[in-house]
């Protein structure tokens, strides 16, 4: 009588398992966004407003106002307001939801989940700006068809800006979310902190100066006109420096390191 031992199998021999690439995880990520009731509405709430404030353009502006910078501009603002809350959402609910712990084992370097994380983000706001101009398009066509000036002309230098004002809104929330991992107070403290700065920067005379570098709501203020001197886009970097660059790599360390339960 005789016995066949069993093959052995080597480590090698199983097959290699190929991670995702970081297009693939930001896709999971891109769809993440909607697949929340919370990013759902409020993705939809930025579309009715941004729509919103063309309509109340087109009934009430003057016509002469009526054009497309006019109908671009203004649309930016809510879009720019509700975004960060989309990029905290985008962290924290990994955490509130209690899905962190199945998404790092698929994909355990943390790193980068969050840089897809980061990058649908990007995406997102991106997104943000030619809708604002497709509705600014529409607006504009309906203004020439009902007496309204109708004018197309705009400055791509001002598209640029407003991409960069929706993309540096969009990661500072993110930040925010990144180094609170919590949803309500990420959102509290990304809408009261600048706020209280700013308020503190007009009351204290000594902080005035600081407040000039320090004030995103006046450092971005010149995103909105078609030309920035080399001086705006320095206070616009030091004030990123700080709102964007320092919660982003603080909570990308906190989240390196935090235990996921």
């Amino acid at each position: 009588m005789t016995t066949t031992a069993a093959p052995e199998v080597t480590p090698d021999a199983r097959p290699a398992q190929r991670r995702p690439s970081l297009g693939r995880l930001t896709a999971v990520e891109l769809r993440k966004l909607v697949d929340t009731r919370a990013g759902r509405w409020l993705l939809i709430t930025i579309g009715l407003v941004a729509a919103l404030i063309v309509t109340l353009q087109l009934v009430y502006a003057p016509d002469a106002e009526q054009t497309f910078v006019n109908f671009f501009l203004p649309s930016l603002f809510p879009v720019g307001l509700l975004l960060p809350v989309l990029g905290i959402l985008s962290i924290t609910s990994e955490w509130s939801q209690r899905t962190a712990l199945t998404t790092f084992a698929l994909v355990p370097r943390r790193e980068r989940v969050i840089a897809a994380k980061l990058a649908a983000v990007v995406l997102a706001a991106l997104a943000s700006v030619l809708a604002s101009l497709a509705l600014a398009a529409a607006g504009t066509l309906v203004a020439g068809a009902t007496g309204g000036a109708g004018s197309w002309r705009i400055e791509g230098t001002l598209i640029l800006h407003a991409a960069v004002f929706q993309v540096a809104n969009v990661l500072m929330g993110a930040g925010f979310g990144l180094l609170l991992l919590h949803t309500p107070l990420a959102i509290v403290a990304y809408l009261i902190l600048p706020i209280a700065w700013s308020i503190v920067g007009e009351l204290v005379r000594p902080l005035s100066r600081a407040a000039e570098w320090l004030d995103t709501g006046r450092t971005m203020e010149p995103l909105f006109t078609t030309e920035m001197t080399a001086g705006q886009w320095g206070r616009l970097g030091v004030s990123l420096l700080v709102w964007l660059v320092v919660p982003l790599v603080a909570g990308l360390v906190r989240t390196m390191r935090r235990e996921v339960a």
